[in-house]
């Protein structure tokens, strides 16, 4: 599992650069989003851009409840 504050980061860029897309967003930006999809997927092992950000997601709800568990 990645480190929380980086999957925080990606999780925000990717989703700042899906808006700057949706907003016209040129080549790019559409790079930017590509680098970022590429990032998360790998951190969270997954394929597609929507199941990385689910997985992130959960990564990051359930980290305190894991860090809670191991004191």
């Amino acid at each position: 599992m990645a480190h929380p504050s980086l999957l925080r980061e990606l999780v925000e860029r990717c989703e700042a650069l899906r808006r700057r897309m949706a907003a016209g967003g040129g080549p790019e930006i559409a790079r930017n989003l590509e680098d970022v999809t590429y990032t998360l997927c790998v951190v969270t092992g997954t394929r597609q851009l929507d199941t990385a950000l689910y997985v992130a997601r959960r990564q990051l709800a359930d980290g305190p409840r894991r860090q809670s568990l191991h004191r």
